[in-house]
């Protein structure tokens, strides 16, 4: 874990069952058909599962596992190009929610065309920094400098990798 033996901060987090793999349907591969983006692809995707996957930087668990992120609080609009995702943190106080939000924005930013405005905040009412770190996650600078961080973007990176 971060801090090399620090205590879990929420040691016994409750854990939901994952959502079934959804089928995939022949438009998704036939290639000739532009593919829409949807609430579902961003979470869900087949051949990526976007954000379902991404590992909890403190538990062997996915964000979708501890209840983190949800299908319900992504929200695509294709056409206006924007997606928005909310994440909620396990805990009220959790010290990694920055870092969660950190993971969610990179894994969009290098799965989605370029053309998407990407906004990833907490869930309103569910963390004591709620609104500063949602600040620091819209502020491109914030996060451009995060990502040269190289201890950074190692634990952003884990958070993103397939698990073995």
């Amino acid at each position: 874990g971060p801090g090399g033996g620090a205590p879990l901060e929420n040691a016994n987090p409750l854990i939901y069952r994952r959502s079934g793999e959804r089928p995939v349907t022949a438009r998704e591969e036939d290639d000739e058909l532009p593919d829409s983006i949807d609430d579902r692809e961003i979470f869900d995707n087949p051949g990526t599962h976007l954000i379902r996957s991404i590992n909890d930087p403190e538990h062997p668990l996915t964000l979708e596992e501890l209840n983190v992120v949800e299908q319900v609080r992504v929200k695509v609009d294709d056409a206006a190009s924007t997606v928005a995702v909310e994440f909620t943190p396990t805990i009220p106080h959790c010290s990694m929610a920055t870092l969660i939000g950190l993971s969610i924005k990179v894994k969009l930013i290098r799965s989605l065309p370029e053309r998407f405005k990407l906004d990833v905040h907490i869930t309103p009412g569910t963390h004591a920094s709620e609104h500063a770190v949602n600040k620091q996650l819209a502020d491109k600078e914030r996060v451009a400098a995060a990502l040269e961080n190289s201890h950074l973007l190692e634990v952003v990176n884990q958070c993103l990798s397939a698990r073995s």
